[in-house]
């Protein structure tokens, strides 16, 4: 256990520096974005004067390396900054910022709900089917039914979400109209209803990544379905089912574990497209917005989350998959 737990440490460190490695790659990006949000709201007509004044205000001339320090000094305390448009609309309007209107924690805080909502929701549909796929794939591989689930896979990882979304709301939102087609939930929202109005972007994503998880879990037992153990269990007289089930797919967690989490995962992060089509109010329509408008302390927030989110489930399947296979715990 100790030798576990010095294991857990070591990924833990080792997710905290890439952590701070993001960030700098974060903040350099972003700020090298073209344009200037004080150009960009006063527009092409406003004088230099007035451009100086709003960046002098928004602390846009600071040294970005300064700004850079007050920034992730800021998110580590969990203060991620000012909106940038809010704060600007409540100098104009006079009204106080400490209210938490221009607060970037309390602005993304309701999408990051609605986000992880829709995640969890595609979770729990694609997940089981895929496990389920993948031990019905590999249990009759070769057959028609393993090659038809392949070419349907294939097909839908190989299509844009887009084209995925536009296709499932042609056929369940205007030729069947059995889901909205516009994902307009609010806070309050009865479960019922906010369920129904995420099932299709949750499908467009489940079709997304199921193919990845199935096909893992296939080539994860058909690697194990050789192993001397899987062969006495079969003299054994042991059902196929029984023998993946209780011998092969234990063994088999640990790519399993990966290749889910890495797919978790991308429903956090990966979901800005699907937000944009269904007009979805989560992190990744929230995302899209502020770089339209360059607000930076909101893009630069979304993504340190998105960032935080793709690492932590990272170290959180090297963890699972360690516990679940001691022999990565010796690498020898």
């Amino acid at each position: 256990m100790p030798g576990l737990l010095r294991i857990i440490i070591q990924r833990l460190l080792l997710g905290l520096v890439t952590l701070f490695v993001v960030s700098i790659i974060i903040f350099t990006a972003v700020n090298l974005l073209p344009g200037d949000f004080a150009q960009a709201i006063l527009g092409q007509g406003a004088t230099d004067e007035a451009v100086a004044a709003i960046r002098e205000e928004l602390g846009l001339n600071k040294h970005p390396v300064l700004r850079y320090l007050e920034w992730l000094g800021g998110a580590v305390q969990g203060d991620l900054g000012t909106s940038m448009s809010q704060a600007l609309f409540s100098s104009f309007t006079g009204s106080e910022t400490g209210s938490g209107l221009g607060s970037v924690a309390e602005q993304i805080a309701p999408r990051f709900r609605n986000t992880m909502f829709l995640a969890s929701v595609t979770a729990a549909i694609a997940v089981p089917i895929s496990i389920i796929l993948g031990i019905l794939t590999a249990l009759y591989r070769n057959s028609a039914f393993d090659r038809s689930m392949n070419i349907f896979t294939l097909s839908s990882i190989s299509s844009p979400e887009f084209f995925l979304a536009y296709v499932l709301i042609l056929f369940l939102a205007v030729m069947n109209p059995i889901f909205p087609s516009l994902s307009n939930i609010y806070e309050g929202m009865p479960f019922g209803d906010r369920l129904e109005k995420t099932m299709l972007p949750a499908l467009t994503l489940t079709l997304a990544v199921t193919a990845q998880m199935m096909r893992m879990t296939r080539a994860a037992i058909i690697n194990l379905l050789a192993s001397p153990y899987i062969e006495m269990a079969r003299l054994k007289g042991l059902s196929p089912m029984r023998v993946i089930i209780k011998h092969a797919l234990p063994n088999a967690l640990a790519p399993i574990i990966n290749v889910v989490a890495l797919n978790l995962a991308y429903l956090i992060t990966g979901v800005v497209v699907v937000e944009v089509v269904f007009v979805y109010p989560g992190i990744g329509q929230l995302f899209v917005d502020s770089v339209k408008i360059r607000d930076i302390p909101v893009v630069q927030a979304c993504c340190l989350i998105f960032a935080a989110a793709y690492i932590l489930l990272n170290l959180l399947a090297d963890i699972l998959s360690i516990i679940s296979n001691p022999r990565l715990r010796h690498p020898k």
